[in-house]
């Protein structure tokens, strides 16, 4: 809000020193409008410093030295060779404005192949770029594995949560549903716990996009204008996002990456705990939540029993492990067992 107040101050006094100075002649209410573009273009200016890099700021600022350095010079060999007057003036000026904003431009191009903290202790301190920051979506917060994955430092750079996701948030905590009360609450309660650690940097920015009503493709333009990636676990988004060619960080892609690589063949100890689709199968879970289906183990629903892997198919959920009871006197046992209490 008070940069906003210096801003309009700024306009004002244009438009006031403008106005009571008229320069070139001209009216009063004429030079009052031309202030205030004036101090429009150095706002806009001003807006366009601001998003710049530390890197990009100083290549700018350098190069436009080095082009205000090599007109001067080039400036020195027109007074010799032009006469004196208003055209070698004008000339002058130009080659003075053309040298500097050919500076400027090529010194904020090449900004990034700086090293600021090779210049001195000032810049060693710097915050990483915004191409390094990750832009947390609601359904990854809500998740929660983000705070683990965060602390255990495997994802590096700024964690950005938008003021709009946060207002999301806000929203779900404060729902008459019980489970979403719930699920809004845990959220917050993520963010407040990745805040509080000092190895975490987590930034909430005000940037909104007014005229985008989704959040999901709010999150993408954010993403754009920060060169971030987005972090979310939402499977939709994560498409959109290749649409748009916006980098992801899919916390389910990772959690199925981490999970062991099971063969058909391989054996293992599952828990029968329901029926599965199909006639006569079982289904059990692994530890991470694979799901497990077993041929011919409807019987063997609520007890242990070792099983044969026979494929592993992938899905766009996860894994699941389809086997078949394994073939011994212990699994026969149990069988003619619990076919005898039946």
């Amino acid at each position: 809000m008070d940069i906003i107040v210096l801003r309009l101050l700024l306009v004002a006094l244009f438009a006031g020193v403008c106005y009571f100075l008229h320069p070139f002649g001209i009216s009063p209410w004429v030079s009052s409008c031309l202030g205030v573009i004036a101090a429009g273009a150095v706002i806009a200016f001003e807006l366009r410093v601001r998003a710049l890099s530390l890197r990009r700021l100083i290549g700018a600022v350098t190069g436009s030295i080095l082009g205000i350095l090599g007109a001067a010079l080039f400036c020195l060999v027109l007074r010799s060779a032009l006469i004196p007057g208003t055209a070698s003036a004008m000339l002058q000026l130009f080659v003075l404005l053309l040298m500097t904003y050919i500076g400027l431009l090529v010194g904020a191009n090449k900004g990034d192949l700086l090293n600021p903290a090779a210049l001195g202790t000032i810049f060693s301190g710097e915050k990483p770029t915004r191409k390094s920051a990750k832009v947390l979506d609601t359904s990854v917060i809500i998740d929660g594995r983000i705070a683990d994955i965060a602390e255990a430092g495997f994802i590096d750079g700024m964690m950005v949560v938008p003021e709009f996701v946060l207002r999301e948030l806000q929203i779900v905590a404060d729902s008459t549903d019980g489970s979403k009360r719930q699920r809004g609450r845990r959220g917050l309660d993520m963010l407040q716990r990745m805040q509080s650690n000092n190895n975490i940097q987590v930034q909430i920015v005000p940037d909104d996009f007014p005229s985008i009503r989704e959040v999901d493709l709010k999150l993408l333009e954010l993403a754009k204008k920060w060169e971030a990636k987005v972090v979310t676990n939402d499977f939709n988004l994560n498409k959109v996002a290749h649409l748009h060619r916006v980098e992801v960080l899919n916390i389910n892609d990772l959690a199925n990456a981490l999970k062991p690589v099971v063969l058909p063949g391989e054996k293992m100890n599952v828990l029968i705990l329901k029926e599965g689709k199909e006639y006569n199968q079982g289904v059990g879970y692994l530890d991470d939540g694979t799901m497990v289906v077993v041929d011919h183990a409807r019987r063997m629903i609520g007890k242990p029993v070792e099983i044969s892997v026979t494929s592993v198919l992938q899905t766009a959920s996860g894994k699941m492990i389809f086997g078949k009871l394994e073939e011994g006197p212990k699994a026969g046992e149990v069988v003619r067992s619990v076919e005898m209490t039946h």
